[in-house]
């Protein structure tokens, strides 16, 4: 088995103010990787990765490498405290974020100061969505306000058990627009492919938390499933673009994210794939350079990244989308319109512009679904058209993202404006401009039509 790690050498930090370096070898990852391979991963299977075997690939590595990653004050005041006899190579070991997750309400005593309201949340909860929290993330969080924006998205709140009348487990009709449990139909030349139930981060107001984060299933368990769904693919030739999402198909091993984008490839018709993730935002050590060696092989990829609130773009994100765009990787962000955590106009402003500078495009705003127990999060549908009025020539126009509704249902995304026309006087289109400024357009074609008809 060969070793596919190919740090670079001695890589060059990004420009990222407020941030440390921590120097990481390619031993300390290739060390990670062999001794946590999921079984069977390899074409020999389970037996591959015997005592002898892992000797063998030690003793084989290439030559020593550095590769530098970037470390903010925040996480690296937060490591110093909670996180003391961690080393750099755990702490930026994808997979060691994933085993330390914060999933209890011990582990969230143990770094935050809890509410009275966040405490018995956490004691009341059963059933999916549960406290999923990379040890990365928590360093975002404020550790004395149960108010600061990150934190109110991650952690419970005790108004998840106020359900709405208008609200539905299933807003969006996926199940009715399912030809298989994890596989969405609803456009004609596309589907959502779910890959797996599993995310490093739950979101409180996941517009799937019906499904994900249940304690009996397994991430592994999926691969499993994926057969029935791919030959549905391949049986559809109207199907050219495959979206990927879940959960999120970035916390797969690199060998089982290979295996299935080559599936895909082999697809004639299919000619786009995308993935929706998080990681970026929450588990950026995942944005490995092996990880990178597997995503490039298979363009045209596209990647939609899940962003909230602008203290998530740290130097570690920064260095993980930097990853990501230098493959060759279109990247997109996608963000729910959240009351009293982004609903504010110099915020999504700063949260768009930093994007930017991360080669994010800001794609989508979406209005919080009606999902049970999210009318706290929940904002008028006035509130983000609102916002995109404060953007629109306030910033440049690759900063200003579509806002939409995903219409309840089954109606798919159905995008909003604020309302810029304002009439018309005679053949002349009236408009208003950012700054409230009404001008004219000669609409004369448009005269010309009606009096064709």
């Amino acid at each position: 088995m060969e070793n596919n790690i190919s740090l670079e050498e001695q890589e060059q930090p990004p420009s990222t103010p407020a941030a440390r370096f921590v120097t990481v070898s390619n031993a300390n990852v290739a060390e990670s990787l062999i001794d946590f391979a999921d079984e069977g991963e390899s074409p020999q299977g389970k037996a591959f990765y015997t005592p002898e075997v892992k000797d063998r690939q030690r003793s084989s590595r290439p030559a020593f490498r550095r590769t530098l990653l970037p470390q903010s004050e925040k996480i690296a005041s937060f490591r110093k405290r909670f996180y003391p006899d961690i080393s750099d190579g755990q702490w930026t070991d994808w997979r060691w974020q994933l085993r330390s997750r914060i999933t209890s309400l011990k582990d969230l005593e143990r770094v935050l100061r809890l509410s009275d309201d966040e405490r018995n949340a956490v004691l009341r909860h059963q059933g999916p969505l549960p406290v999923s929290i990379t040890p990365y993330y928590a360093a975002l969080l404020d550790v004395d306000d149960p108010l600061q924006p990150l934190r109110r998205s991650v952690v419970m709140s005790e108004k998840e058990y106020h359900i709405s009348p208008e609200e539905s487990a299933d807003p969006l009709g996926e199940e009715h627009d399912s030809p298989l449990p994890n596989l969405v139909h609803r456009y004609p030349d596309r589907v959502l492919f779910l890959v797996t139930p599993f995310c490093s981060v739950y979101c409180r107001y996941c517009t799937r938390s019906r499904m994900v984060g249940r304690q009996h299933e397994r991430p592994q368990t999926m691969p499993a499933l994926w057969g029935a769904a791919i030959h549905y693919i391949e049986s559809h030739s109207e199907i050219r673009d495959v979206l990927l999402s879940g959960g999120d198909p970035l916390t797969l091993s690199d060998n089982r994210l290979d295996r299935l984008l080559q599936r895909l490839r082999r697809i004639p018709h299919v000619e786009v794939i995308r993935i929706g993730s998080k990681v970026p935002a929450v588990l950026p050590y995942r944005i490995t350079p092996s990880l990178i060696n597997v995503l490039r092989r298979y363009h045209p990829l596209y990647m939609s990244i899940h962003f909230t609130h602008p203290d998530e773009l740290t130097a570690e994100t920064a260095h993980a989308c930097g990853r990501l765009a230098d493959a060759g990787i279109p990247l997109g962000s996608q963000t729910v319109l959240l009351k009293g955590i982004n609903d504010d106009v110099q915020i999504m402003r700063r949260l768009n512009q930093g994007l930017m500078k991360l080669r994010v495009r800001p794609y989508y705003l979406y209005q919080c679904d009606p999902v049970p127990g999210t009318s706290h999060f929940r904002t008028s549908v006035q509130k983000g058209l609102e916002i995109i009025a404060g953007l629109r020539g306030h910033t440049s126009g690759y900063a200003v993202p579509h806002f939409v509704i995903d219409a309840p249902g089954g109606g798919g995304k159905i995008p909003l404006l604020p309302d810029y026309v304002i009439g018309r006087d005679g053949c002349d289109i009236l408009m208003r401009n950012y700054e409230g400024q009404v001008f004219r357009y000669p609409d004369t074609l448009a005269a010309n039509d009606e009096e064709g008809k």
